[in-house]
């Protein structure tokens, strides 16, 4: 099983923070440690981040311009590899996950210096990410904070560029949610455009999540992007907006679909089944389809199947999973069979009932079956 996230706030951590902030000026290491250390067994990840966060609220000077001069100074003097592979306990300066705190700091304290908070980001940034501590400046000051991120654009270090798409991104994953982009998104709009053909795919692929973050709340704006971004586009720059467009994808959205080549799909025949009629969790379900394709051309079809299941209060959520990818010439019949594992999951909970299955081709449901979920 793999390490938990939360581990990586931990002793080795707080004390080579410790370690070089005291190298730098006069620091209580001691006691910064012994605070961040304090209940953190117990605590979840952002939890701990936090709990460093308000050591050092409590052991740097409380003059905020000084305090920023000892955490720069203390900084490891290169920076992180772009897929964050970073050690806790570099001898060289403080980098790796022990910038998150350190975010967290300037974003409680800089807000009555926030081009300095900015730009003290902005070198945290190459350590590792100041993605969470940024937001709070946007939602404050958000005219100012775009100055700054519209600059990093241009910036050499990808870590930086990075920083301009993916602290701006309406719904970071563990960050603040940005409620004014998510309502209008036009803002950053330019920064996403600048750094769409962006040389590290560390950028791209921010630029892609912050694309999918905004079709969650703008489908047609984005599905609007991707129509005028992917004629003539390069791989890479194609690879981006299929990562950006994935939930559209997977919603079966027409425009974006036919963008990508997938046009309503031309079946004379459909037929699918499921077996067994009734299964428990833990047993497997097997789809079994067959496609005729009609039309005079051969076309490109990507199939998708949508598995129903059962609330709590009797209604049916939805998820959706691939299947695959074919070209179909005219009159061809394609026979297609998918096993399915009712797996326990800690994100859904299944509950007994006729659960429904769909097919979708292109995004159109083509088909429907239905199996029941016993005790």
């Amino acid at each position: 099983m793999a390490e938990p996230l939360k581990n990586l706030f931990n002793p080795v951590l707080a004390r080579n923070m410790a370690r070089h902030l005291a190298r730098v000026g006069p620091f209580a290491a001691q006691a910064f440690t012994a605070d961040a250390l304090e209940g953190l067994e117990g605590r979840e990840l952002m939890q701990r981040a936090d709990q460093i966060a308000a050591a050092l609220e409590a052991h740097l000077p409380a003059d905020f311009p000084h305090a920023c001069a000892m955490l720069r100074a203390a900084l490891h003097p290169g920076a992180v590899a772009e897929d964050w592979q970073a050690r806790p306990d570099d001898e060289a300066g403080i980098r790796g996950w022990a910038i998150v705190p350190m975010g967290t700091f300037v974003a409680r304290r800089g807000m009555d210096h926030i081009d300095l908070s900015l730009d003290t980001l902005r070198d945290f940034t190459s350590r590792l990410t100041s993605e969470f501590a940024l937001r709070p400046f946007y939602m404050a000051e958000p005219a100012r904070t775009l100055t700054h991120v519209e600059r990093w654009v241009h910036d050499p270090d990808p870590h930086v560029r990075r920083l301009a798409s993916e602290g701006t991104r309406p719904r970071l994953p563990w960050g603040i949610r940005l409620k004014s982009l998510v309502a209008d998104p036009a803002p950053i709009l330019p920064v996403l455009h600048a750094l769409r053909d962006d040389p590290s795919d560390y950028v791209r692929r921010s630029v892609a999540n912050s694309l999918n973050d905004i079709s969650r709340d703008h489908p047609e704006l984005v599905a609007g992007i991707v129509a005028d971004w992917l004629p003539g586009a390069s791989p890479a720059r194609a690879a981006l907006l299929h990562h950006a467009a994935r939930s559209l994808v997977k919603a079966g959205h027409p425009e974006v679909l036919a963008s990508f080549g997938f046009g309503a799909p031309d079946l004379s025949a459909v037929s699918f089944t499921l077996t067994p009629e009734a299964v428990r969790m833990g047993d497997t379900l097997d789809l079994s389809l067959a496609l005729n394709a009609g039309g005079d051309t051969a076309q490109n079809v990507l199939v998708d199947y949508v598995m129903h299941f059962r609330r709590a209060n009797g209604s049916l959520g939805h998820k959706v999973f691939k299947w695959t990818k074919a070209v179909l010439e005219p009159g061809q019949e394609v026979n297609l069979r998918k096993r399915h594992a009712l797996r326990v999951v800690t994100t859904r909970r299944h509950y007994p009932g006729a659960h429904r299955v769909s097919v979708q081709v292109n995004g159109a449901v083509v088909a429907d079956g239905v199996f029941e979920l016993i005790e």
